[in-house]
């Protein structure tokens, strides 16, 4: 099939072309390069949120299958930068579908996020309505919602997938504000002590981006229209302080633990059930978590240590905002 893949020089987008290449589809896309990982850009380089480009690009590739999995994946800094990451979210999500669905495209497949759920009864799962408490799971639940409408008037089939806490090689381990485990080990690599917010008990279940390859390349065609469906384990949930804790076993740098307080509105405990994805896309976590985080440790070893960049600007500033962002203490 020919796939278009958005945000494929990221982290997500760029192991699913890998994967949708390896399998032998005619695969293109775009990045606007914000995000991006050490994915080549396998396409153009241009901005979802601009309509004529996005449109031209689509009726030249003639794509079955456009994958938007471009997005700056920012919760917590969503609520100080609201505008920045709404733009980024719901306008580039609804420019991506206006114009592949003028393109003649056939499926369309969202990539959601599970800040879609916010703070409710655990497991999450998919018939849950859904209640985001932060601005980036609320532009992602209007995109969820102006997909169904405009693919439910024109025709057009889709896909509403919700992978979750993705981890791996090659995620973006500079970002201070996203990508928990990466920066763990970034920073314990740099001799950094890991920085953790609160008490360090919220728990969450990570997802090795290798076990949800298969799941995210059947979505393309298997007869799962109009479906929502979480995409990650939901077992061996864990807080965020036993994740540092594998974090400085594997790097063997003798750093410490630092607590910061909480930031506003998170979320303490989300992990999902995956049994629709097991059902309907043959989902089946393989790899153990640990032997992923070593992979990561390996990986940023390899490729050097790096300072934190502090890419988006804040745009809320007051004595809610996160200490270790505005005095860019990571």
């Amino acid at each position: 099939m020919r796939c278009w893949i958005s945000g494929n020089a990221g982290f997500l987008g760029g192991h699913l072309q890998d994967e949708l290449i390896a399998q032998g589809h005619d695969v293109s896309g775009n990045d606007n390069l914000l995000c991006s990982s050490h994915t080549p850009i396998r396409g153009v380089v241009a901005d979802c949120r601009h309509y004529d480009n996005m449109l031209s690009h689509f009726i030249a590739f003639k794509p079955d299958v456009v994958i938007h999995a471009a997005a700056t994946a920012h919760e917590g800094l969503s609520n100080f930068s609201p505008s920045f990451i709404t733009k980024n979210i719901y306008e580039a999500s609804v420019t991506t579908f206006s114009a592949a669905i003028a393109s003649g495209v056939k499926r369309i497949i969202f990539m959601s996020s599970m800040a879609r759920y916010g703070s409710q009864s655990l497991p999450f799962h998919e018939d849950m309505r859904p209640r985001p408490q932060d601005c980036y799971g609320i532009a992602k639940v209007a995109a969820e919602d102006t997909l169904r409408v405009l693919c439910e008037l024109h025709g057009v089939e889709y896909v509403i997938l919700v992978p979750h806490n993705l981890v791996g090689p090659r995620q973006k381990y500079d970002d201070p504000a996203r990508n928990v485990c990466s920066i763990m080990i970034n920073r314990a690599l740099r001799g950094e002590d890991i920085i953790i917010y609160g008490d360090g008990q919220q728990k969450r279940c990570f997802s090795p981006i290798g076990d949800c390859l298969h799941s995210l390349v059947r979505s393309i065609d298997a007869p799962v229209s109009g479906e929502i469906i979480n995409i990650g384990p939901d077992k061996g949930e864990m807080t965020i302080y036993d994740l540092a804790r594998i974090v400085l076993d594997l790097t063997g740098n003798k750093v410490n633990i630092k607590h910061m307080p909480d930031r506003p509105l998170e979320v303490k405990e989300a992990y999902c059930t995956s049994s629709k994805a097991r059902r309907l896309l043959g989902y089946e976590p393989q790899q153990d978590l640990r032997e992923c985080i070593k992979e990561m440790v390996l990986y940023i070893k390899a490729n050097g240590t790096k300072k934190f960049k502090y890419f988006f600007p804040l745009e809320i500033v007051n004595d809610l905002t996160p200490k270790t962002w505005r005095d860019k203490l990571i």
